[in-house]
């Protein structure tokens, strides 16, 4: 008898301990649910940060016999976002700020680099990486700029002259967080030139003052509305440890004038961090637009003129900027 109630009593010990068992497994499978969930759910809200990098170089000459100047120079770049998601939504915010003056010799400081941009991307998911998207961009400098070392020439750009602003509606193809492909079939551009100076000659595309052979007078005008296509790509990438890559590619195509011949603005940088603190990058910008016109030069140099002998030749060219810095940076916020 005692053998028997010994038996009962390992059998309803067991169904307890099973059942204890079996509820901690319960347990811990919503315990697992509700880990997934925080850490789904903790995605969504704001993610702030960016780089600053500051550049200086100086080169100082005492009877050097090889000849050459002194020069100072001082650059800033400084990248910013904040972005914002909140179930299927999502808002990417983006300011990036340039500046740099350089003086060689007796010469007064001149402006090296300038640019002001400021991108701004609503997104709502639409399934399979891709979102319903609109975009709005702004991109100006922040001081005048000359046509020569001296500050004295041709000014030829200014605050706000030009300032280009650019809304977009389209689709936005996000695989992860590295790559977006955005393409808006609806795009309209808008070109401020608030200098009466520069849009009375036309600059930057603007409607400029002109009087016909019949004497036909056309005023200036300030602005200029352009519809279109627009395509822009973003690529980041971490090539090793202290190395990142970043490309940034904008399209843009009028559809009403010269389609074929498409706007360009492509940045690239290559960062490469010594330590906290120290680091080296690569900066280089591509542009090409067509409404842009520059002056065409010879081989020496001196601008070529139309058969008027007195005319300078312009034209739509190739513009890149190439720059080379080492300095102070510093990353925060999150990656």
């Amino acid at each position: 008898m005692k053998t028997l109630y010994l038996i009962l009593a390992l059998v309803i010990g067991s169904a307890n301990g099973f059942t204890q068992v079996t509820k901690g497994v319960d347990d811990l499978i919503d315990d697992e649910k509700k880990l997934k969930k925080v850490t789904t759910d903790s995605t969504d809200g704001w993610q702030r940060g960016g780089l600053v990098n500051i550049n200086f170089t100086q080169v100082s000459l005492t009877n050097w016999a090889a000849g050459g100047q002194n020069s100072i120079s001082l650059a800033g770049f400084s990248s910013l976002f904040a972005n914002y998601k909140q179930g299927k939504s999502t808002w990417d915010n983006t300011l990036v700020m340039q500046f740099g003056q350089v003086k060689q010799g007796g010469n007064s400081f001149v402006k090296s680099d300038d640019r002001l941009q400021f991108t701004s991307k609503y997104g709502r998911d639409a399934g399979k990486n891709w979102y319903y998207a609109a975009l709005f961009d702004f991109q100006t400098q922040f001081t005048v700029g000359y046509s020569e070392s001296n500050n004295s020439a041709t000014r030829i750009s200014d605050f706000m002259a030009p300032a280009y602003f650019l809304g977009a509606l389209g689709m936005d193809y996000k695989p992860n967080k590295n790559f977006t492909l955005f393409i808006a079939p609806v795009t309209a551009k808008y070109t401020v030139v608030n200098d009466d100076s520069l849009a009375f000659e036309g600059a930057y595309g603007v409607q400029g003052f002109k009087v016909d052979n019949d004497g036909t007078v056309t005023n200036f005008e300030n602005t200029r509305l352009e519809i279109g296509g627009y395509l822009r790509v973003n690529y980041k990438k971490q090539i090793m440890e202290n190395i990142t890559y970043q490309s940034n590619l904008g399209l843009f195509s009028n559809y009403a004038n010269n389609p074929q011949n498409i706007d360009v603005n492509w940045d690239n940088i290559l960062n490469m961090k010594v330590n906290k603190y120290i680091s080296a990058s690569i900066t280089t910008s591509l542009i090409y637009d067509d409404d842009v016109k520059i002056a065409v030069l010879k081989d020496d140099g001196t601008p070529k003129v139309r058969a008027d002998g007195a005319t300078p030749e312009v034209g739509p060219r190739t513009q890149f900027k190439y720059v080379l810095g080492v300095g102070f940076a510093y990353t925060f916020g999150n990656k």
